[in-house]
């Protein structure tokens, strides 16, 4: 997958409005209304679940004019540098060169605590496939089953860095790695023999709304795709005089089933993401008003 998460990453450009680090202060204290909050925008729906809501929650509940930018990762890494963004919602620690320059040696991006969702990615086939073929779920039986299930490990969009070639390769198994196309591409197989019977093994991760839909069973390998607490990060100068905004920024985390529902009304139901953060936020003012609480511990 791209570098988004172990490895995902959006291809979308990051669209930026003209912005500096050095204009941060001004934006968010006291005087002059705020300017906007901008805000990385993945391109994979629960990563426009986290943006869109925490959007909503600026717009709606402190007044402060939101704003979203489709980027892949490793642009919002640099943009969040400089301070032509202020948030980065859902990490997925592919960039760990990036943390390190920005974090470690820049200090100009600091940690915002974790998401509260454990992401994770690993080779699926389908629960009913798996109940047929138990011993397809340990890889060193695998190549009993390569031609069941078309001798491929089926992946998504071509750019998506995924480690399955060295997979393939160091466990000897009769496997080569087929690109979908793209996520939506791969969704749609997934579906389809998830809900058809048809023998499929792909490579996937979770959270992801179509896990609602299809029920999937992991297949146990040893080690390669380990399982990652996602992470928020802030712009620094964003982070230290961003007044409510940063904090609930900070404060913002949810649950994988939260993070779903709204994914799901985005990919599944055709909502645009601004429309699913409402629809969410309206039936859950209890988690958004945590959110808002001044006394929260940070995560």
């Amino acid at each position: 997958m791209s570098r988004r998460h172990p490895l995902l990453a959006g291809v979308g450009a990051l669209c930026l409005v003209a912005t500096s680090a050095c204009g941060v202060a001004e934006r968010v204290t006291g005087g002059a209304e705020a300017a906007p909050v901008h805000i990385a925008m993945p391109d994979w729906p629960g990563g426009q679940a986290n943006a869109a809501v925490a959007a909503h929650v600026l717009e709606t509940e402190l007044g402060v004019e939101a704003v979203t930018h489709p980027t892949d990762q490793a642009t919002a890494w640099d943009a969040i540098g400089d301070g032509a963004i202020q948030a980065i919602l859902e990490d997925w620690g592919a960039l760990p060169e990036q943390t390190e320059l920005h974090v470690e040696l820049r200090a100009d991006v600091v940690d915002a605590g974790a998401l509260g969702i454990t992401g994770h990615a690993g080779w699926f086939v389908p629960a009913e496939f798996a109940r047929a073929h138990p011993r397809a779920l340990q890889w060193r039986h695998l190549n009993d089953f390569a031609d069941l299930l078309g001798g491929r490990i089926l992946q998504g969009d071509p750019q998506f860095a995924t480690r399955d070639e060295a997979v393939i390769e160091e466990l000897g198994l009769d496997l080569r790695p087929v690109a979908a196309g793209s996520e939506d591409a791969l969704v749609e197989e997934i579906y389809e023999a998830g809900t058809g019977g048809t023998p499929l093994l792909a490579y996937f991760w979770q959270p992801h709304w179509l896990t609602t839909e299809v029920e999937l069973a992991e297949v146990r390998l040893p080690g390669y795709y380990p399982r990652i607490e996602l992470r928020k990060y802030l712009n620094a100068d964003f982070a230290a005089e961003g007044g409510e905004a940063a904090a609930f920024l900070r404060n913002f985390s949810w649950t994988a089933d939260d993070q779903n529902a709204v994914a799901g009304l985005i990919a599944h139901d055709g909502l645009s993401p601004a429309a699913a953060a409402e629809r969410w936020v309206a039936a859950h003012p209890d988690t958004v008003a945590s959110w808002l609480a001044d006394d929260r511990p940070a995560g």
